[in-house]
């Protein structure tokens, strides 16, 4: 039975919307935190004691991640829902320093599922066999549930590792089921690889996995999404069961098909260095002196980076656009074109078969492009920053035609295909206000509304256009001029791209650009999800669209749903929400995922990845089962995805009060003689976690302007998991003797005079030097220095690359650091002590200063809140 097609919402995220629900968090084992700073990317939590063995090793995600790998729609699907300078820093190679009490650290991944045996057969109307017996089936079905890994998939992340039997409960919208993939994701080790072709069930799609019940008498296996029989062509045929485990597909629940071409015709695999897709830089030119010098510097840094092979253009907008031509090994010089309208097929033909060459690779054009950034002048003339003519859109336009090229022209229809995807790199200081695209310099002006209408439908034309041409348009925007967002953010999200702010163009800008041109993308990126039938897919948000059926292969019962990616980055995730059709008979529903891609190589992969859950009638079990973060961040997501204004964001604070209110009356218990509820205990993260969603950047009123806040919630709904949870809750760690770090909740009783801590908030990271260190010049400037080295650690590949802001205690900058950490200092010292333990290690004198220190205020303590919704705080 198909799922019914959800909606389709417009916006950075796709979705499928039909139902309003939520989804559960995941509660990986307590631990405390271990030594690299960055080996643990996810926000810690912290009150259960430490459930963590001395040798429990750390979850696959919790390795430095590799680069991510590109995408290709190879095919598949069906009825698809709609998607919505101090001494030097210390070595951090010891563990850190554990608390006085152990706080709760969480690995960035939840921790394996403990699964169990796999499904049976129906017993109604048994299929025929044709070369075995029941009895063979039966003992191949117990033979696939012996020693079968189940770990939970880096790929994947449930909201829960079990899933409730009854539907009433199980479909429960404030709480919720769902997952988060993440199909550009590397690990090490990565999956396991198969160059043949897949078997697939000819009735619905799936793909053979570990979790099939197997004939080996006749090679015969059962789907386990629609349990239809298929043939494997005798590969499965085997004198014993412990034979099909040596088959990768059926011992791993993560295996990679990969095609490297060998049956194209004349296709020959290449080098990824000489398959390296082009960058063209384009460059605002209506800078003042301060900003052009700042984007100068990172625009050297940027080029010296890259790899000698990159083949790179230039082109400048302003009134015009200037295209730089390397034909000349010492000379500058650059063919220039009209703004104010699209370049013609003429102009464009001429430009591209004339003699120039715009794409260079670096190693041959580093002396000209060099002599190109050095000769960037500032803006001349009196107008305001607003008010400036940039052709943003033309000059899109041109870099688009010159990374095409003369390719259309190629003989027998073969079309040149590039590893991965191109990009585009605007580097912007204003709005669009010229040429096509473009808006009216000032809001007064009288046709206003509806010119912006028709810039943002011409932006998202040639985003669309971009991916067509496997062309990511990466925007990166600098400086105090407003940039008009809403115009720019169709036409990087198109394309596949993302539009980042920055204050300046200075040290995080050039980061973000090294960043962007380096982050790896797969092409042609499609993915599928198939789950039981019990399970019904209501809602998926992240970076893509559903895909169109015939750009993909179906089946004769595929109710897979089909979602076009414009290209897979590890940057990325999807959040899928979840409900149960109807009451769940079985012991297990499963859950298959496949992600087709094209990488750099040119190797056509399929990622398959299998997933099965047990199902359960005790809600207890059910609750211990759900991951807090996991949970917390598909919340997050959904109510996101409905604050496109402030007013919005408004009534969303409000939405997360209700489901507060609405988990604990439905999972909680009331106490008694009273209207108070009890907070489930299972579920004791996830309430702090909301608190610290509803109030921070993405809903609170930390973020001042709709652009920031509008770039931020982009960002947000397409990021991948640990940066969305430091995005909604921040990760709080303090600096102690010789360079470790003890994590501690992020509650302002962090903020002591003698200490130096670190809030890592996913597109911030701040670092606080209480006053009694400041004034301790040696101590301070190593303390510092260990912040800065953790600081970068934490986000080495994290894009958008953060702000790192240091600031002291009492600084006007330091309200940023205080603003973001809950006010718990308005709590009874007893409840301080429950949730912050390490103050029992401070002296009365130091306790009695450290209160004196905070300023009073009206925002809620966590527990204030909690209290204000008539529930107990966890």
């Amino acid at each position: 039975m198909a799922n019914p097609p959800p909606q389709l919402s417009v916006g950075y995220s796709t979705t499928i919307i039909p139902s309003n629900q939520d989804a559960p968090t995941s509660r990986p084992d307590a631990k405390l935190i271990p030594a690299p700073p960055f080996a643990s990317p996810t926000a810690p939590r912290f009150p259960p004691p430490p459930l963590s063995r001395p040798d429990q090793i750390p979850s696959p995600s919790m390795r430095t991640p590799t680069m991510p790998s590109p995408v290709n729609g190879i095919r598949v699907g069906s009825p698809a829902p709609h998607l919505s300078t101090p001494p030097g820093p210390p070595v951090f190679s010891s563990p850190l320093r554990p608390a006085a009490v152990p706080f709760r650290t969480s690995p960035a991944t939840p921790q394996p599922v403990a699964f169990s045996s796999g499904s049976s057969l129906p017993t109604s109307s048994p299929p025929h066999f044709s070369n075995g017996s029941i009895e063979l089936l039966r003992e191949a079905s117990d033979a696939t549930e012996q020693s079968v890994p189940d770990p939970e998939s880096p790929y994947v992340l449930f909201s829960a590792h079990k899933v409730l039997k009854q539907k009433k409960l199980a479909n429960i919208p404030s709480l919720g089921f769902g997952a988060l993939i993440s199909p550009g994701r590397e690990i090490l080790p990565g999956p396991q690889i198969i160059q043949r072709d897949p078997h697939r069930c000819q009735s619905c799609g799936a793909y053979a996995n570990l979790y099939c019940n197997i004939l080996p008498g006749s090679g015969q296996w059962q789907c386990v999404i629609c349990r239809s029989l298929n043939g494997s062509e005798g590969e499965y045929i085997a004198s014993s069961k412990e034979e099909l485990r040596n088959l990768p597909e059926l011992s791993s629940p993560l295996v990679d098909y990969v095609q490297t071409g060998n049956k194209r015709p004349g296709f020959v695999p290449v080098s990824d260095s000489r398959m390296s897709a082009p960058i063209v830089l384009v460059v605002d030119e209506c800078l003042d002196e301060p900003h052009l010098q700042h984007l100068q510097s990172s625009l050297h840094a940027f080029v010296d980076s890259l790899p000698p092979t990159t083949r790179i253009g230039i082109v400048l907008y302003g009134r015009t656009v200037s295209v730089y031509d390397f034909s000349e090994e010492s000379i500058a010089s650059a063919d220039v074109l009209p703004g104010s309208k699209s370049p013609t097929q003429e102009a464009l033909k001429a430009l591209i078969y004339g003699t120039g060459i715009y794409l260079s690779p670096i190693h041959a054009s580093l002396p000209v492009v060099h002599l190109i950034f050095s000769s960037l002048s500032p803006y001349k003339l009196n107008n305001p920053e607003a008010s400036r003519d940039r052709c943003l859109g033309t000059a899109v336009e041109v870099a688009l035609a010159i990374i095409q090229g003369p390719s259309a022209e190629m003989t027998r229809g073969v079309v040149k295909r590039i590893g991965g995807n191109s990009r585009v790199i605007v580097c912007s200081g204003g709005p669009n206000t010229y040429g096509p695209g473009s808006v009216p310099h000032s809001f007064n002006h009288p046709n206003y509304p509806h010119l912006e209408k028709t810039a943002l439908k011409w932006m998202e034309n040639l985003g669309y256009e971009a991916h067509r041409h496997n062309t990511v348009v990466d925007i990166l925007c600098a400086g105090t001029c407003p940039v008009r967002v809403p115009v720019l953010q169709p036409l990087a999200k198109a394309s596949g791209g993302v539009l980042i702010l920055h204050d300046d163009f200075g040290e995080a800008f050039g980061v973000n650009l090294q960043r962007a041109s380096t982050r790896a993308a797969g092409s042609h990126g499609l993915l599928e999800i198939r789950c039981s039938d019990n399970i019904l897919i209501t809602q998926v948000i992240g970076p893509g669209e559903e895909a169109h059926t015939d750009s993909h292969e179906t089946f004769k019962n595929d109710t897979s749903l089909s979602i076009q990616m414009p290209s897979v980055e590890e940057t990325q995730s999807f959040s899928v929400s979840m409900e149960t059709r109807g009451d769940i008979k079985s012991d297990y529903v499963f859950f298959q995922f496949v992600i087709h891609f094209s990488n750099v190589y040119q190797a056509d992969i399929s990622r398959v990845i299998t997933v099965r859950l047990p199902t359960v009638d005790s809600v207890s079990a059910y609750l211990d089962s759900v991951q807090d973060e996991v949970a917390a961040v598909l919340i997050a997501k959904r109510t996101l995805l409905r604050a496109k204004t402030f007013s919005d964001a408004i009534d969303m604070r409000a939405t997360i009060d209700e489901r507060v209110k609405d988990i604990a009356s439905k999972f909680g218990s009331q106490m008694p003689k009273s209207k108070l509820y009890r907070f489930p205990k299972e579920l004791s993260l996830l309430p702090e976690l909301l608190f610290h969603l509803r109030r921070g950047p993405l809903l609170g009123g930390i973020v001042g302007h709709e652009d920031e806040r509008s770039v931020l919630r982009n960002l947000f709904l397409n990021a991948s998991f640990d940066l969305s949870l430091h995005m909604a809750a921040p990760r709080c760690l303090m600096h102690r003797e010789g360079g470790t770090f003890e994590e501690l909740p992020a509650h302002d009783l962090a903020m002591q005079s003698d200490a130096a801590v670190v809030l890592d908030h996913g597109t911030d990271v701040f670092i606080w030097l209480g006053a009694e260190l400041a004034a301790q010049e040696g101590k301070s400037a190593a303390a510092l220095a260990a912040c800065r080295t953790l600081a970068e650690e934490l986000t080495e590949m994290r894009f958008p690359a953060p702000r790192i802001l240091a600031f002291k205690e009492g600084s006007s900058q330091a309200r940023y650091f205080v603003s973001r950490l809950i006010p718990a200092h308005k709590d009874p010292p007893y409840e301080q002590e429950a949730r912050f333990p390490q103050l029992r290690t401070l002296t009365t004198e130091q306790r009695t200063k450290l209160k004196s220190s905070f300023l009073h205020f009206d925002d809620p303590s966590f527990c204030e809140w909690m209290r204000s919704l008539k529930v107990l705080p966890p």
